[in-house]
């Protein structure tokens, strides 16, 4: 007789950065586990409240919604003390006294053999398997009945492992940079001849000012991590893998020049669209045409639109309309004001004819998780004449205040 399959335990992730909850979704499958993806706390409730095949929650700190990560996790021990916490961040370090009993805090960026080695020791074996498809390339995970944990890792994977683990020494050097910093200001406040007063106050701003660039550099690290990781992932070789991380890269690059011009404020959506589509445009006659009223959106609408154009690009060009020379991509926007909806559809024409694809790349599955991101709705259309791509959100989740 056969033996019963063996049941996964499922891992809560709630992660509102798109990038970094791709990333701790495949690191939960490295370990042998069952991802369940949550955005902040109020939809992670949702889900527990629901289900009751949860055994342990990993969760990140800081995050919008009702509550935080950390209140988070108090919430769920002292409703479910039997589901096992890890709270992450890469700007506080609550004390033992501020989490959970028997709960475990890492910073960011996350060490991947690390973290898989203690979600195995929290929860058990996993016996979840990713396994390669007829092309050897790693296809969506599948369950099955064997005792391995962790799907087995390649020589690339390997070298970003100890990559990343590497971000963690230098961050005690960026500690000691930002210190520096401080000790700094403090003696230009002095040899200025700044009074006591107007000192304090200089020092609670440059404090502010350090801890913000901080946990910024720190965020910065972590999604070049995750991008790093994810781009070598379903690489088909490492040439392919270091162009993909390569162009990603840039993309995230742009979009920070964008919000520097800004101060990190907000910035205009059509210029983001420009910024993001310019690198891959023809010279001499614009292939890209755009239709839509500009708005003003926040920082994250920024990063995140930036991103999802590049790998929509990226495709275009590789595959798609801009393949050849006759294609063209339109890019329009609405503003339904009654519904309080934005609405953006990428439409490729005059290319190559269109077929779904066999399987679901990163950036695929970084298009699907914008939507969630932005609490929206994102389809796909593999339309012969070309594809489409549409985008439905929700305007307090992208505009800026006025």
């Amino acid at each position: 007789m056969s033996a019963p399959p063996t049941e996964i335990p499922n891992v809560l992730i709630v992660e509102d950065e798109m990038i970094l909850r791709m990333r701790a979704v495949d690191i939960v499958e490295d370990a042998g586990f069952c991802p369940v993806e949550a955005v902040n706390a109020d939809e992670a409730l949702s889900i527990l409240e629901s289900r009751s095949d949860i055994s342990l929650l990993f969760t990140d700190i800081q995050m919008p919604g009702s509550i935080d990560g950390l209140k988070l996790a108090h919430a769920v021990h002292d409703r479910w003390p039997s589901i096992k916490i890890i709270l992450v961040s890469g700007q506080v370090k609550p004390s033992a006294a501020e989490r959970p009993a028997d709960s475990r805090f890492f910073g960011k960026p996350l060490g991947v053999e690390r973290m898989i080695t203690e979600l195995q020791s929290m929860v058990g074996a996993g016996a979840l398997k990713i396994v390669p498809n007829a092309a050897g390339l790693p296809v969506d995970v599948v369950q099955t009945t064997v005792s391995v944990a962790a799907k087995p890792r390649s020589a690339e994977e390997a070298v970003l492992s100890s990559e990343n683990d590497s971000l963690s020494s230098e961050n005690d050097s960026l500690r000691l940079l930002l210190q520096q910093a401080g000790i700094d200001a403090k003696t230009l406040l002095i040899q200025a001849g700044i009074d006591a007063e107007k000192r304090e106050a200089a020092d609670e701003l440059q404090k502010l000012i350090l801890g913000e660039l901080h946990h910024r550099i720190k965020n910065t690290l972590a999604t070049v991590s995750a991008i790093a990781s994810q781009s070598f992932r379903a690489a088909a070789s490492i040439e392919h893998g270091q162009k993909a991380m390569e162009g990603r890269l840039i993309a995230l690059g742009r979009a920070h020049d964008l919000l520097m011009q800004v101060s990190w404020a907000n910035a205009s959506l059509a210029q983001t669209f420009s910024s993001a589509t310019e690198p891959y445009d023809s010279q001499g006659a614009r292939r890209f045409h755009f239709n839509g009223p500009d708005i003003r959106i926040t920082s994250s609408a920024v990063i995140a639109l930036a991103m999802t154009l590049n790998e929509l690009c990226t495709n275009t060009t590789k595959f798609g309309a801009l393949s050849g020379r006759a294609g063209r991509v339109d890019l329009a926007w609405t503003v339904d004001e009654p519904n309080q909806k934005l609405h953006l559809v990428w439409t490729e024409s005059g290319g190559p004819a269109v077929a779904q694809p066999t399987r679901r790349s990163f950036g695929t599955r970084m298009m699907e998780s914008l939507g969630q991101q932005l609490h929206g709705q994102v389809r796909l259309a593999y339309e012969p004449s070309g594809f489409i791509y549409t985008l439905d959100v929700p305007l307090s989740s992208v505009m800026a205040a006025a």
